[in-house]
């Protein structure tokens, strides 16, 4: 087991199974602790990518066509190591990226269970026999690996998205080149220590870390990646896409972007559930969650009753080292995000919107990137900080009318990645859930949070291309061949009665 070397050792990129030194070296930094470097790694180049890509395409002929009993064995070992290892694996995410410790490990179980998922697949993927219109013909409809597949996770999610991309492309029988998000090298380092020590051969996963504008874009430009697989940002997104397109031959393209989800609250709410599904909305995981709710569209009969109890709410919440016991709330993840956090909030007064609990960073034990989740109030869809993805813990209050005007409100957005409505009345729920323009709609809950096995992704700018995670995801890891055959032998066609 390669364990994370918190030394003056290095931990290595994983090419062609063997673990290599790169052409730098960065620190991974604790954000609830500046002072505490949680492991140094190798940052990647262009000539990295090539040797990675090189390798999975000498992996992709055996590897596609391999027994899917391998390929679910090897799944159900990397499955197997990462819940067994949940707790440490946990603790190392809260403390690379910020998460509490609980959510550390829940994103850890996430990642697990995916894998697990996708181990059953392996053995479940099926095709069609129809019958042909014309006499004497067969077809056959099956999906086959698409080829080497690369892809370019965030750092909000250091190990549930790598899983959610890596887990089905190798079950598919696809090759794999990843690369992390610059900030969480560690987790993506994890999981590939655990794929090779599980036996997948030499090749088929390959991790580069390092710089987008370095490994991403020399992945990007490679003419053997069959497709790309990315979430981030929809300016790189956007670009990505792009690129993709314009490269020959073309690749394929996953997107998943940003969000500006809403959430409803009627008048026949029931008060409790819709704040704390407000403040676990925006809140939690110190709100960097593309899920995350920062519009709460309320209708005036219950209006000031939300705001009390959500400010209530928030109070109660302790913003604190994400590895100590009795933390709500972690920091932000670096300073430059930080710094974006706070400038928001300086739009959002000077837009004229009232801050009502919250907005300053915060000092505690350790130097960090603290932040008091922030709350404003008469907002309204125009302003930037009611429009555009702010990635903290901020989050805006806009009155509405009744429920038309409320779902008009939600639906005005350039994102349609998650949408919620909190009622107990069925008519409006109903509705929302057909109305709502959103790819993923919650009645009652937060916005965040969607299980292992179905399609996650957005409309409008959230998402583009085929959903990820339970069996939507074949839809970018195979493409469908369509195969006729004819019988030599002339066919047999009964007569009817009566004929000689």
């Amino acid at each position: 087991m390669q364990t994370l070397t918190q030394s003056a050792a290095v931990n290595k990129n994983l090419i062609g199974g063997a673990w290599l030194d790169g052409a730098s070296v960065t620190e991974d930094i604790n954000p609830s602790n500046t002072s505490d470097v949680v492991g140094r790694f190798v940052q990647g180049d262009a000539a990295q990518v090539k040797a990675a890509v090189a390798a999975a395409k000498d992996a992709f002929p055996a590897w596609s066509r391999s027994n899917p009993q391998i390929r679910h064995d090897i799944l159900k070992r990397v499955g197997d190591e990462i819940m067994a290892r949940k707790d440490e694996l946990g603790r190392l995410l809260s403390q690379e990226e910020g998460k509490t410790v609980a959510e550390g490990v829940g994103e850890v179980v996430r990642a697990a269970q995916i894998f697990l998922f996708f181990s059953g697949e392996c053995v479940r993927l099926a095709g069609d026999k129809i019958p042909s219109v014309r006499p004497g013909l067969d077809i056959e409809i099956t999906r086959e690996p698409v080829g080497v597949v690369g892809m370019i996770t965030p750092w909000n999610f250091p190990i549930a998205i790598p899983a959610w991309k890596t887990a089905p492309a190798l079950a598919y029988g696809n090759c794999v080149v990843l690369k992390p998000a610059e900030l969480v090298p560690a987790m993506a380092h994890a999981m590939a220590d655990i794929i090779n020590r599980a036996g997948a051969p030499p090749g088929v996963f390959n991790l580069v870390m390092g710089r987008g504008s370095v490994v991403g874009q020399a992945m990007l430009e490679h003419k053997d990646i069959a497709a790309i697989s990315f979430t981030g940002s929809v300016a790189t997104g956007r670009r990505i896409a792009a690129t993709c397109v314009a490269s020959d031959p073309m690749k394929k393209v996953q997107l998943e972007m940003g969000g500006k989800n809403p959430m409803v609250v009627l008048d026949d709410a029931d008060l409790k559930v819709a704040a704390e599904c407000a403040v676990s909305s925006a809140f939690f995981a110190t709100g960097q969650r593309c899920t995350a709710s920062s519009r709460f569209i309320v209708t005036e009969g219950i209006h000031d009753k939300f705001v009390d109890a959500v400010t209530e709410r928030m109070r109660s919440l302790v913003v604190d080292d994400a590895l100590k016991p009795g933390t709500h709330i972690g920091p932000v993840v670096d300073e430059s995000q930080l710094k974006q956090d706070m400038s928001y909030i300086q739009i959002g007064k000077d837009e004229g919107a009232k801050l009502v609990a919250g907005g300053e960073r915060l000092n505690r034990d350790n130097p960090g990137f603290y932040l008091s989740p922030a709350l404003f109030t008469e907002a309204n869809n125009k302003m930037r900080i009611s429009s555009e993805e702010i990635f903290g813990p901020v989050a805006a209050v806009i009155r509405a009318k009744n429920y038309d005007e409320a779902l008009e409100l939600a639906n005005d957005t350039e994102f349609g990645l998650t949408s919620g409505i909190c009622t107990t009345s069925l008519k409006y729920a109903s509705h929302f859930k057909r109305n709502a323009e959103a790819g993923m709609v919650m009645v009652n809950l937060p916005t965040a949070g969607v299980d292992y096995h179905v399609p996650f992704g957005g409309r409008k700018g959230s998402s583009y291309g085929p959903r990820e995670q339970g069996r939507y995801a074949q839809e970018f890891y195979t493409i469908v061949k369509t195969a006729y055959s004819f019988d030599l032998n002339e066919p047999y066609v009964p007569k009817a009665k009566g004929t000689q």
